[in-house]
Formats: C-alpha cells, sequence, structure tokens
C-alpha cells in the first residue's frame, strides 16, 4: 500500500503553491533585468496580450506580497511623496530565472501553433 506523503514534505507541491497565480511567473521574468518600479511591472505584463486583457491593482498587489513573502522578490520602499517602490529579485529569485527560462524555451519550442497558446492561456 502507498504511503501518502503530505504537500508540505513534497518539493514539487511547494513548488506548485509557491508559483500558483496568473501573473507570477511573469513578473520574475520581467525582473530578471533589473528593479522595477509598480507601474514598469504593470506595463509588462500588458504587453503582448490579446484584446482588453487588464490587470487589477489589487490582483498585482496581491501578486507581489506573495512573491515577497516567498522570498522571491524585495520590496524596496523610498518614503517619498508621492510614493516610490520598487522591486528586485532577490538572490533566491535570480536562482529561478533559469527555471523560467527553460518553462519559456520549452513553451517556444511545444506551443508554437497560434491554436495551443490560445489553449494555454485560457
Amino acid at each position: 500500500m502507498a504511503k501518502i506523503v503530505p504537500a508540505r514534505a513534497c518539493p514539487v507541491a511547494a513548488f506548485q503553491k509557491m508559483i500558483s497565480g496568473k501573473y507570477k511567473l511573469r513578473i520574475v521574468w520581467d525582473l530578471k533585468d533589473g528593479p522595477r518600479r509598480y507601474g514598469e511591472i504593470r506595463s509588462g505584463l500588458l504587453r503582448g496580450t490579446a484584446g482588453s486583457a487588464e490587470i487589477t491593482p489589487r490582483v498585482l498587489s496581491r501578486e507581489l506580497k506573495a512573491l515577497t513573502a516567498s522570498g522571491l522578490i524585495d520590496r524596496k520602499d523610498f518614503g517619498e511623496v508621492p510614493p516610490k517602490v520598487e522591486y528586485r529579485l532577490t538572490r533566491k529569485g535570480r536562482s529561478f530565472v533559469p527555471v523560467v527560462a527553460a518553462i519559456r524555451e520549452w513553451g517556444e519550442r511545444n506551443l508554437s501553433e497560434p491554436a495551443a497558446l490560445a489553449d494555454a492561456a485560457e
């Protein structure tokens, strides 16, 4: 009889939970080139999207907070008015970039058909 392993003991399940969400991988990918402000991240997420795709401020804030809590990104508040906040990858986040690059390369090789890309986006 197979033993059931709790999710916390499975690195794949823990990893899946850490990166779950529609935008987390794309945020990490956008930050690979250096720090970005909130508006720059939002613009980067909207780049290349079809139709009226829009990320709400609430969703983006939630994704950024989750990535910060998981230790993949760091939030730097400059304490200015108007507010100036930058997000950057941590060492842990930078170590994750090759994983995202591999996912991207796999997608380019295996999802190159327009129909496959449209199905994957849903």
